[in-house]
């Protein structure tokens, strides 16, 4: 592994680096007007899960519209097309860059809790989680916050109506659209279930089988809730006949929405998560995801080591390290900020960080069980994420959900999609895992109008030479894969490297690094091993990442799409 002083790898003077940030955040922010006056890619580049939503996203583009009239047709056809990942009965993030004036804002369109949830709602009488209602069926659906987030982003941010931008979608959920390999796959993994719920086992099913590769499946009920959406906004989904079809389904099947709750949704806008990394200032989703402040926890305790030099193991030991630190943080702080004292800026201050990299030990690793927290604590890649940059340089990182492949399998009769199972993204007990083995405490139990904790990380990497836009599903590896791909982009490398590199994680609990297969040697495995690292290496891999960036010195435009799915396409245009 070679010999390497501790002090070297910690590097540099507080004092030093406080100045050397505050100089390049200063120089970001006047570089970013210089940019928006006399710089534009010229291209535009569009990755998403499935080559529909990609060319939906370029077809709003030739008719004059901008990013987020592009981000709206990807969104809403990947509602068609993937409803094993996403869907108008789920809910997302939108981090966008503004070109004409720097702005940077999340949309946060996240599920919410029924007003009738209640922290035990998932409870037998002798207090142990009934996972079945946490993931199937009707009453583990928040309320979906999908539809209202496209009508924002078209009203405040876009330049076309939202009825132009969502024709693609209504259009191939009227002419239909093939099965792919993925769709089969995770139809494969949840077809018990699915068959469960007759709506959606007619709507997804050939003759009550699974549908074979090549399948076309129409969608005509989702048409019809789509272009009451274009008619009347955002109120022709929580109002009116398509409100009134999810609420009798839901409740007719246990579940308790009401028209009230769905009245009440509302978007919200959130100040990004930012610090800096080297000569890049992160910008990334705060809460209720966790994903920003986990990034940027891990890149501070990472900041001072030349982390992309090291030997491969000790590299490999450092970041896990950070992630299992900064995975312990989002168990026991992180929820709904209109809900909780989230400590954003304790959490992300390079202070902080410091104190965490002090425990670091270079040649060995630290049990979870020996840092301060819960000690008591036992022990997928659905969700959806695309990366767009328009000719004049507006940026959108969207991560969409419905949780589980397929949400919770309910489909209400006459709508023509999913609801989601978000509302095991709660912490249903204090301490027990979700379906992902996320853990979580007060801070994320479920309250009645609270959004779940997520794990989705929507990102932008800006510097004074380059641009990148990143994000991936993958439930609680979406973290690790993002901070994977930002380091891969600090190499220099361009999206087709950031998506396809071989991944690797920790998540505080359980202990152990879990590895895709060639992201290790048998060597490295075994290094790792003697310095206290649980590893285990998988069979499958994960993730399903999409990517973009703008260099701004060469005016190259790139985008790379997931090798892992077929389905997936990254266009320049």
């Amino acid at each position: 592994m070679g010999k390497i002083q501790t002090a070297d790898i910690r590097g540099r003077a507080l004092n030093l680096k406080g100045i050397r940030r505050a100089f390049l955040c200063l120089f970001l922010v006047t570089a970013n007007a210089a940019f928006a006056a006399d710089s534009v890619p010229g291209k535009a580049a569009i990755a998403s899960a499935h080559y529909l939503a990609t060319e939906a996203g370029h077809e709003i583009l030739a008719q004059g519209g901008n990013a987020f009239d592009a981000a709206i047709a990807v969104s809403s056809t990947l509602a068609v097309v993937e409803p094993t990942s996403s869907g108008i009965g789920g809910g997302a993030f939108w981090l966008i860059h503004r070109a004409e004036d720097g702005f940077e804002t999340m949309i946060d369109a996240r599920e919410q809790a029924p007003g009738a949830a209640h922290k035990d709602m998932y409870l037998d009488a002798e207090g142990n989680v009934v996972r079945d209602l946490a993931v199937n069926g009707p009453l583990a659906g928040g309320i979906p916050g999908e539809i209202a987030g496209l009508e924002h982003l078209a009203n405040n941010y876009g330049r076309l109506p939202l009825a132009v931008s969502l024709q693609p979608a209504i259009r191939i959920a009227r002419e239909g659209f093939a099965v792919d390999e993925k769709f089969h796959e995770l139809m494969n993994y949840r077809f018990k279930t699915i068959k469960r719920w007759p709506a959606a086992a007619e709507a997804y099913l050939a003759d009550g089988e699974m549908p074979p590769v090549g399948h076309i499946i129409k969608l005509p009920d989702l048409a019809w809730v789509l272009e009451n959406v274009a008619e009347r906004g955002a109120e022709g989904f929580y109002s009116g006949p398509v409100a009134e079809l999810m609420v009798k389904g839901v409740r007719d099947a246990g579940g308790i929405w009401t028209m009230e709750d769905l009245a009440a949704y509302a978007v919200k806008e959130r100040d990004p998560i930012r610090t800096m990394y080297g000569d890049y200032e992160l910008i990334s989703a705060p809460p209720p995801s966790s994903g920003g402040v986990a990034i940027a926890e891990i890149l501070n305790i990472l900041e001072p080591y030349p982390i992309n030099d090291l030997p491969p193991v000790l590299r490999t030991h450092l970041i896990v390290e950070a992630m299992r630190r900064a995975y312990r943080d989002r168990a026991i702080y992180l929820g709904d900020p209109d809900f909780v004292d989230v400590p954003v800026d304790m959490l992300t201050s390079q202070y902080y960080a410091d104190g965490l990299r002090a425990s670091i030990r270079p040649d060995r690793a630290t049990p979870s069980s020996m840092l301060a927290g819960n000690d008591q604590i036992p022990e997928g890649t659905d969700t959806t994420h695309f990366s767009i940059i328009d000719a004049e340089g507006n940026m959108v990182a969207a991560t969409l959900t419905v949780n589980t492949p397929f949400g919770s399998c309910f489909m209400p009769p006459g709508t023509g999609f999913v609801v989601n199972n978000e509302m095991d993204d709660f912490s249903a007990k204090e301490g027990e895992p979700n379906a992902y083995g996320l853990i979580g405490f007060a801070a994320n139990e479920i309250q009645p109008y609270k959004r779940p904790l997520s794990s989705m990380t929507p990102t932008f990497m800006l510097g004074a030479d380059k641009r990148a836009v990143i994000g991936t599903p993958g439930g609680s590896r979406i973290i690790t894969m993002v901070l994977l791909g930002i380091l891969d982009f600090m190499r220099g490398n361009e999206p087709e490297s950031w998506v396809s590199l071989p991944r690797f994680h920790h998540q505080y609990v359980p202990d152990k690094i879990s590895a895709e297969p060639g992201a290790f040697t048998p060597e490295q495995v075994e290094a790792l091993r003697v310095m206290g690292h649980e590893v285990e290496v998988r069979n499958s891999t994960w993730g399903n990442m999409h990517g973009a960036m703008w260099n701004l010195e060469t005016g190259k435009v790139s985008a790379g799409s997931d090798p892992r799915t077929a389905s997936g396409r990254a266009i320049v245009r």
